[in-house]
């Protein structure tokens, strides 16, 4: 059976899919800044409790109203970001009315580009996915399934060409230790060779693991964020992360009090390098009559 889903599984190039609502986008934001969110958004459930895993459990296997209202919530917070990465959505199955969730918040933020990484399929009961929504069109997307048992992914998205283009890996990763050592490894031999680095997901570790006892540790990455995201009513553990490379100027860094789901979405701007090819990008041309900052 494993081997079965290795095979269904393989590395591939993706075309994101395109919102025929939304007017086609550049390839690298007009300001200088990319603002990113990571989000694991638990399906749409709400929980509040620890009780709740257990007395709102039916919800991961059938439909529930409140759903569509907790993915509302979740749409309208998206509209000030241009790169989302989602952690546990839906695909289009049975609880969740059949919709696929990665679609239906592309087009409650208004994000041209999506594409749903579909690491569980159980057919009509489940679509255990990963998402992404980006406002810039990619000028790479690979789908990539992560070593351990079935069930995890990553996504590697590029945005411009050449030395001074942004990598960002979106994943979740394993619960166990040594598994997650593996999946790390595979993901730092993805970024190799590039300058400008993001990862973000929920990596179920501290930052702390990442950085100084994981196959990244020698990558010299931030950690921005130190805030707890996990349990969202009463957050102890910074599971969730959106690490940067040295070269990536940070703005602004927040965790989200949004108790949506069982985690906290984490938020972070950073001001991006010259835009590749471009001597004269918008972020570095001085306004009229005053000089760039």
């Amino acid at each position: 059976m494993l081997r079965r889903w290795q095979a269904s599984r393989a590395v591939g190039l993706c075309d994101p899919q395109v919102n025929p609502q939304c007017p086609v986008s550049s390839d690298w934001p007009g300001d200088g800044r990319l603002r990113l969110l990571s989000f694991n958004i638990q399906v749409g459930i709400s929980t509040e409790r620890y009780r709740h895993y257990l007395t709102r459990g039916w919800q991961h296997l059938l439909p529930h109203t409140g759903r569509a209202g907790n993915l509302q919530r979740i749409g309208q917070l998206l509209g000030d970001y241009d790169l989302v990465a989602l952690q546990e959505v839906d695909g289009g199955s049975l609880r969740s009315g059949f919709v696929n969730q990665v679609e239906h918040l592309a087009h409650l933020g208004a994000f041209p580009y999506w594409y749903q990484q579909l690491n569980r399929n159980l057919g009509r009961l489940a679509q255990h996915s990963n998402g992404v929504l980006s406002r810039l069109r990619p000028s790479l997307l690979e789908d990539h399934p992560l070593p351990g048992p079935p069930g995890r992914g990553a996504m590697l998205l590029r945005l411009g060409e050449g030395e001074d283009a942004i990598v960002v890996v979106m994943m979740h990763l394993a619960l166990g230790a040594r598994t997650r050592t593996r999946q790390l490894a595979y993901i730092r031999e993805l970024i190799d060779g590039y300058r400008h680095q993001v990862l973000m997901g929920d990596m179920n570790t501290h930052a702390r693991d990442l950085l100084q006892h994981s196959p990244l540790r020698d990558l010299g990455l931030l950690a921005p964020q130190i805030e707890a995201t996990f349990p969202s009513w009463r957050p102890q553990r910074c599971l969730d992360h959106i690490l940067l490379s040295p070269g990536l100027e940070l703005e602004r860094v927040a965790v989200l009090a949004q108790p949506i789901s069982d985690h906290l979405p984490v938020a972070v701007e950073i001001r991006l390098p010259q835009a590749p090819g471009n001597d004269q990008s918008p972020m570095l041309k001085a306004p009229p009559g005053g000089s760039s900052t």
